[in-house]
């Protein structure tokens, strides 16, 4: 038995999340189908992020058990030839057979929240920004972020339904930058809980568009309050950038 990783990027628009679900498709059933049918075996992957219905991935990883003798990295170009448009495998190869992509020592992730900040809709940043119409000050957005950095209790950043056994995560970066009309908030961290990062961008698009001061951030992670956060971010404006183990 040989163990495979695989890096996966896919627009998430035309699927229910990552995690197979009973009332809609999935990323997960999709790769599990075509694994299935390369390798003639009944394969099941083991995802590291199980991104939400809408969200998009540039690097989530996966890793799955096969007895196939194709080679590790090969398993990539196999399988870009099944998979629909909007699902790529970005690479492929072989791990130690107990390597497991969610239980590594050190693992970190990066997302990103994109806003298109302009007057009017652009049909062309729909798919991968939520647009906000009103202005946004960018300085007072990046004032705010700096007060996640470090280890916290982010229940404020959870929605009710989470799972979690521990709300504390640790942010070791966070950043907001501006190109032209869009605006990126950039974060990564050990670990998010379930909207997480939508809701610190909802959050920080709260305080670039109205007299919320910076330096309420800091009583909003305090208050371990969901409901002293902003509100949660739409789905398509989140990017999984990717997992950096050491």
């Amino acid at each position: 038995m040989r163990r495979i990783r695989i890096v996966v990027a896919y627009d998430g628009t035309n699927y229910c999340g990552w995690q197979i679900q009973p009332n809609g498709i999935t990323i997960e059933e999709i790769l599990n189908r075509q694994i299935s049918k390369l390798t003639g075996e009944d394969i099941r992957i083991i995802g590291a992020s199980r991104t939400d219905s809408g969200v998009h991935a540039l690097g989530n990883v996966a890793v799955f058990d096969t007895e196939s003798r194709i080679p590790g990295d090969r398993f990539a170009y196999a399988l870009n030839q099944k998979l629909p448009e909007d699902i790529v495998i970005v690479r492929s190869d072989e791990v130690q057979i107990d390597w497991h992509p969610r239980y590594q020592n050190e693992i970190s992730k990066t997302y990103e929240y994109h806003i298109y900040n302009a007057k009017v809709r652009n049909p062309l940043k729909n798919r991968y920004s939520t647009f906000v119409s009103f202005d946004l000050d960018v300085e007072k957005m990046r004032q705010g972020a700096k007060y996640i950095l470090g280890e916290h209790d982010f229940a404020s950043f959870c929605s009710a339904n989470s799972q979690a056994q521990t709300t504390v995560r640790t942010i070791y970066d966070c950043t907001v930058s501006k190109a032209g009309d869009i605006i990126t908030i950039r974060v990564t961290g050990n670990g998010f809980l379930y909207n997480m990062v939508r809701i610190i961008a909802g959050t920080l698009v709260k305080i670039g568009g109205s007299d919320m001061p910076a330096d309420a951030m800091k009583g909003i992670i305090a208050a371990t309050d969901r409901a002293a956060a902003g509100p949660t971010a739409p789905a398509h404006g989140l990017t999984m950038i990717g997992l950096k183990y050491e």
